[in-house]
């Protein structure tokens, strides 16, 4: 018999158990059950990112990435606050070293001015060094209130309190399909189907294939980078956050040093192509991911585009000596030796055929269903902000 359901939430990530638990805290007593195809929440995405709570400095004034991290940051900080999550405001130092770079930090200080940056400051040379003596820089940018937090955990207490509020988290439950009937949308899994009122999906490195179930993929397809982070040996060389310029040569943003809740610095991430959407080692490759990325022409066009810095990746993510001298641009003393190989992620960005990378958040579907097609950074930081999008527009309070 099929199980039934008032919303059935797809993922349990950040975002999907975000949604979950909003839904239940605007309606008690709602039939909430969110299912996921792995063992544990968390599994993807929402574990394996440099755990940082961005202030948003970087995002494009009026869009989403800009209005929702603002927002969700407010919402996770009070979040981990009431519920004695660790969260520290280290601060993050966005640094120019060549003088080519100053036209680029100084838009930078307009978005975040419009943005409206906690505690934003422009920094000379002087101000970097008494922030961050080690750090090169002849100018800087400088947001306090960026922060870190390990983003597992708040999805850990987010489940647990889903289940609190008496909705179900499904664990190794994948979804095979989606279909809407007769004024219900009916979910099926290798366990039976679920018959629900309406559907969110969040489903992360799998966005593209679970929307395609409805016929809602659009022209974007997901083409997934794996990100690999070293440790730094000496994290007594930075203090908080130090971050790049965004060079536009490049489709990423490029090595930043970031300091985690535990103490330790991960120094990272780069950005090449990778052959599995789960594959977290290097030479991971799923015949089936790499088809999809082949067969999308957008790929073809992103890469073409990004030659050249995208050759420099791969060669880096091969060489820890190379790897160090892009760091020491930024942070002189550090050689090979100060680097250990740590974690590495998988961030799935949307592409279109054109080539064009997605840039901004991105939600598809209608009437009873919902995906969401792109959550790149500051999603994690976001997340409470997208929930309570998705579930304004689930049920008439949105766009």
């Amino acid at each position: 018999m099929a199980e039934r359901c008032d919303v059935v939430v797809v993922g349990a990530g950040i975002l999907g158990l975000a949604t979950a638990w909003t839904l239940l805290g605007d309606r008690p007593g709602l039939r909430v059950a969110v299912v996921d195809k792995e063992h544990r929440v968390a599994a993807h995405q929402s574990s394996h990112n440099s755990g940082v709570v961005h202030a948003g400095v970087y995002y494009a004034p009026g869009s989403a990435k800009a209005r929702l991290c603002r927002d969700g940051k407010r919402r996770l900080e009070e979040f981990c606050a009431e519920r004695g999550i660790p969260l520290r405001h280290n601060g993050k130092v966005i640094v120019a070293v060549d003088e080519d770079e100053l036209p680029r930090l100084a838009e930078l200080g307009r978005r975040a001015t419009a943005n409206a940056v906690e505690g934003l400051r422009e920094l000379d040379a002087g101000d970097v060094r008494a922030l961050e003596p080690n750090v090169r820089a002849i100018r800087g940018l400088h947001s306090p209130r960026t922060g870190v937090v390990d983003f597992a955990l708040v999805c850990r207490i987010l489940a647990a309190e889903v289940r609190e509020r008496e909705g179900e988290v499904q664990l190794s439950r994948p979804v095979t399909g989606i279909e809407e009937r007769a004024g219900e949308v009916v979910v099926t899994t290798p366990r039976g189907e679920l018959v629900a009122d309406r559907v969110v999906t969040c489903a992360g490195l799998q966005s593209d294939r679970v929307a395609a179930m409805t016929g809602d993929a659009g022209d974007e397809r997901i083409v997934p980078f794996r990100g690999s982070w070293y440790v730094l040996r000496r994290p007594e060389l930075v203090n908080g956050n130090v971050y790049p310029v965004p060079d536009p040569r490049l489709p990423f943003l490029g090595v930043h040093l970031t300091p985690r809740i535990d103490g330790s610095v991960w120094v990272g991430p780069n950005a090449v192509p990778a052959g599995a959407r789960e594959g977290y080692r290097r030479g991971s490759v799923d015949l089936r991911d790499v088809r999809d990325v082949l067969r999308h022409p957008g790929s073809w066009r992103l890469a073409s585009r990004y030659a050249a810095s995208g050759a420099r990746e791969l060669v880096e993510d091969h060489s820890r000596h190379l790897y160090a001298r892009a760091v020491r641009r930024y942070v002189p003393e550090v050689d090979a030796d100060d680097l250990v190989a740590g974690p590495s992620g998988i961030r799935a960005q949307a592409v279109g055929r054109d080539g064009a990378m997605v840039e901004d958040f991105s939600i598809g579907g209608s009437g009873r269903v919902l995906h969401v097609r792109n959550a790149p950074s500051p999603a994690a930081t976001s997340g409470l902000s997208i929930a309570r999008e998705l579930v304004d527009r689930l049920y008439g309070g949105g766009s």
